[in-house]
């Protein structure tokens, strides 16, 4: 499990207007959501972190998170219910807070990617409207541009989803978005790019958009 600093190496951005739009939008909501930023390197605390202190600290953001991969709050509550029970049983492997929180964003990210696959196979699915999966007030606060940059997100299969998300609203590193969805560093960069210009396509293609 890697300790890299969340800031640490952040890839670089694709240089496009709808690099520039997701990133604004996904950053907008995780301002709203108030996402807090990376433990220090030193913390400055001597009591090393609890399973309590991570979940009390960490729980809130990381359903945010996984509500953009999968839609719906209540699946994404119990997508990170199930990576802190697997945190818990995994407790004496980890070092310290920064291999604890790596664990849970592959967790969240591959139990996210599981309850995907569930949907493909289960024909009678149909998505929610946006407006369910995030509070209305988050959704009331985005300008109908970044509201549509969300719904986009949406449509993007599990993968480009995952990188995005993880890249803009997670705020990771390249290394760390390869390490929680298992892809290598060339992969996490290709893939940023075909799903950018997915959601450019779903833009171009929006009702009142000529």
């Amino acid at each position: 499990m890697s300790s890299k600093r969340i800031g640490e190496s952040v890839a670089e951005p694709v240089e496009s207007p709808v690099a520039g739009l997701v990133e604004r939008t996904l950053t907008r909501l995780r301002r709203i959501d108030r996402f807090p930023s990376a433990p220090p390197e030193h913390p400055v605390e001597d009591r090393p972190k609890t399973l309590a202190d991570l979940y009390a600290e960490h729980r809130m953001r990381l359903v945010r998170l996984a509500i953009l991969l999968v839609d719906e709050q209540g699946t994404a509550e119990d997508v990170v219910q199930e990576a802190f029970t697997g945190l818990h049983r995994h407790w004496s492997e980890l070092r310290d807070e920064r291999a604890a929180l790596g664990y849970l964003r592959t967790a969240v990210v591959n139990g996210s990617r599981s309850v995907l696959r569930r949907r493909r196979t289960a024909r009678e699915y149909v998505p929610p409207h946006q407006v369910n999966a995030r509070s209305a007030e988050s959704l009331a606060m985005l300008s109908a541009e970044h509201q549509g940059v969300v719904d986009a997100l949406s449509t993007l299969p599990a993968r480009q989803r995952e990188v995005l998300v993880l890249r803009y609203y997670g705020g990771l590193s390249e290394a760390e978005i390869a390490e929680s969805t298992g892809i290598s560093r060339g992969a996490v960069k290709s893939t940023a790019s075909r799903a950018l210009a997915s959601v450019a396509k779903a833009m171009a293609d929006r009702p009142g958009r000529g």
